[in-house]
């Protein structure tokens, strides 16, 4: 990883996290939960999605997102692309041959198409690349508030039960409490326990990714034990990555090209950019712990962290090529 792409990464807080979610998976490999251990790491999992959902809702501030929405344009192709165009490919794609894409590991890639934008890293390389700031935070912000209803649902239709996943009443079950209850909660309560959010945000943001960790470790322990690295090879691996990385290309060329055909302006144009292909891990992650068993969740995961790690590698270097355009260029039509 080159110095300024670490920059970059550093700047966001993600170069350290980055290294700590493929230390959980190789933790989980070398030494699974099992028996009462993993029994107690399953109980702490979904005490820590909670979290996660909580602190989204007390996070997400409702007056930003109704003025963000004025921009209904922008948004509203950022939102087709996210949760219409991305399902058909990803569903096209695992339904490639298999020694295109691994049978065990296709249902990921539709589980990647189907998750909202993420939040931190999409504004955050708006900010880097002097975008349309306040439409990445409401882009993202809607993205992944219809995300905890939409995913599912896409989820159920395009996987239905080959994974044991899908809208069981079980699953549908532990989304109002696992997912829906607590963001409500952090609604609700945001306004009281916004300052104080504030005030410790270093340390909510430490406990929020511990928590993600947390998952993912339980993740690829339920993973080991059901015999994923004995059913995914290394040059499945490969393919895998390979997968990924022409969805990320296919994903920001079409951002990219839409905006300029349509006449967005650049400002716009680096805000879908990013919305439009980067995929949320802190919200695909524990919404997996829900929506799959625990000996498929790993396989489901794979794709999604592997695309992670590309796309905030690409969009570093992207923001770092926004940036450095001319500060005399208009940013408005």
């Amino acid at each position: 990883m080159s110095v300024g792409l670490r920059a970059r990464l550093k700047t966001l807080g993600l170069d350290g996290y980055i290294a700590a979610i493929v230390g959980m998976v190789v933790l989980a490999s070398v030494l699974p939960a099992r028996g009462e251990t993993a029994d107690l790491v399953s109980w702490l999992t979904k005490a820590g999605i909670a979290l996660v959902f909580f602190l989204h809702g007390a996070r997400l501030s409702p007056d930003a997102v109704l003025k963000g929405l004025m921009h209904w344009r922008l948004h509203g192709v950022v939102l087709a692309t996210t949760f219409l165009l991305w399902p058909a490919v990803g569903l096209g794609a695992s339904h490639l041959p298999s020694w295109i894409v691994p049978m065990a590991l296709a249902p990921g890639l539709v589980y990647l198409a189907c998750l909202p934008s993420t939040i931190q890293s999409a504004i955050g390389f708006t900010i880097i690349g002097r975008g349309n700031v306040a439409a990445a935070v409401c882009g993202a912000s809607v993205s992944n508030l219809l995300g905890m209803f939409v995913t599912p649902l896409l989820v159920g239709l395009l996987i239905g039960n080959s994974q044991g996943g899908g809208l069981s009443f079980g699953s549908f079950e532990a989304i109002l409490l696992q997912l829906l209850a607590p963001f409500v909660a952090g609604q609700l309560l945001r306004r009281w326990i916004s300052g104080w959010m504030l005030k410790h945000s270093k340390r909510l943001a430490l406990a929020d990714r511990g928590s993600i960790l947390l998952v993912v470790c339980n993740a690829f322990s339920g993973a080991v034990v059901a015999g994923i690295w004995s059913k995914v090879s290394a040059v499945d691996l490969a393919r895998i990555i390979v997968c990924c990385l022409i969805l990320l290309a296919l994903s920001l060329s079409f951002m990219i090209a839409l905006a300029r055909t349509r006449g967005f302006s650049k400002d716009d144009e680096i805000a879908m950019a990013f919305a439009g292909c980067n995929k949320s891990l802190a919200a695909g992650v524990p919404m997996a712990g829900v929506l799959f068993p625990a000996a498929t969740v790993g396989f489901v995961l794979l794709p999604v962290m592997l695309y992670h790690q590309f796309q905030l590698m690409a969009c570093a270097v992207l923001a770092q090529r926004y940036a450095n355009r001319p500060l005399q260029e208009p940013s408005h039509d």
